[in-house]
């Protein structure tokens, strides 16, 4: 170890989250502290995403405003009570979710659909609903629709938050391949909560996935023997865990608390990965890679290349989006 270097393991971590706290945190993640509409790069060639952030901002606006748009979007008035933004991995919705929660009035919460469905598991569906209802603009990143549980869960909740006068933004993924299939994703997403349909805008941004930069797999695993020569040479706070132990402590900690568990990190170190082959544990891992790319933490591992750590089952199976944007922020990840 280097003296640069502060080096820990996450199956050592448990921390202990208060239901207040779990409220507080749902924030934009560091990556997105201060970005803003106006730092929002758009593609000359895909029109939809000035599109997009044009019509979100104006959503924005329209939150704050007492004139005419205000008396539109407010509470018992006719139109849009949220806006439902469409489209692939790495388009920037997440960039443009974040300029509205910071343009918003607060309070106002940022988070997954995941982090959300973890803070109705932790609080319970009545305390959510109540603590969130407080809100002037809830955020909902990643909204899935491959858990039918899960969906009508936050379609209730997202109904009875815009019934109370909540505005929402959500977004979702389609899968690179079904770009050219019309909107999908936004069809399920009507089809799953008629009652809001008629309360969304939706938007969708077409464009490639900045994150790859060129680049489709993640970063080759480090041969055994060479693992710690190359821990060595990463600075900061480094969590290194070996893989399969790391996994069984993940079954220990709440979802909900993961992002506290891996807060401070600058980079992970995983030895010897293996591919998952229990689809608990498979999702698990995805929210852990979900709450590491909010803090753009550098990953670097021996083992198995981490574009096989998911089975071809499941990358077939009902959870195939949310495993394919996962193997998409581990390229990010591993690449840096």
């Amino acid at each position: 170890m280097n003296a640069e270097q502060t080096l820990v393991a996450l199956s050592d971590r448990s921390p202990h989250v208060a239901p207040e706290e779990l409220i507080a945190g749902l924030v934009p993640p560091p990556q997105f502290h201060d970005v803003s509409f106006a730092s929002y790069r758009t593609d000359d060639s895909e029109p939809s995403q000035a599109q997009a952030r044009n019509k979100l901002e104006e959503f924005a606006a329209s939150s704050t405003s007492k004139g005419f748009l205000g008396k539109l979007f407010s509470k018992g008035k006719d139109g849009p009570k949220g806006v439902y933004l469409d489209g692939g991995y790495g388009v920037g919705k997440t960039h443009l979710l974040a300029s509205a929660w910071h343009a918003n009035e607060k309070p106002a919460t940022f988070g997954t659909f995941v982090e959300y469905t973890n803070l109705v598991g932790a609080l319970g569906f009545i305390r959510a609903r109540d603590d969130l209802s407080q809100m002037k603009l809830v955020c909902v990143d990643e909204f899935e629709l491959d858990d039918p549980g899960d969906t009508v869960l936050m379609s209730r909740l997202m109904r009875e938050l815009t019934d109370a006068g909540v505005k929402i933004i959500a977004t979702s993924n389609t899968l690179p391949g079904s770009l050219g299939e019309g909107r999908f994703a936004a069809q399920d997403f009507i089809r799953e909560i008629q009652a809001l349909a008629d309360q969304f805008d939706i938007y969708r941004i077409e464009g490639k996935d900045y994150r790859h930069r060129g680049l489709s797999e993640p970063a080759e695993p480090v041969p055994a023997e060479n693992i710690d020569a190359a821990t060595s040479e990463l600075t900061g706070t480094v969590a290194r865990d070996d893989f399969p132990t790391l996994l069984r402590h993940l079954s220990t900690v709440h979802p909900s608390k993961y992002g506290r568990m891996v807060d401070g990190l600058d980079a992970a170190v995983w030895e010897d990965v293996t591919t998952i082959d229990n689809e608990g544990v498979a999702l698990r891992f995805v929210a852990l890679v979900d709450r590491l790319y909010d803090r753009n933490v550098k990953i670097i591992n021996s083992g198995q290349a981490l574009n096989k750590v998911f089975t071809e089952e499941s990358l077939a199976g009902g959870y195939r989006k949310k495993y394919m944007r996962c193997l998409s922020r581990l390229t990010a990840l591993s690449s840096q």
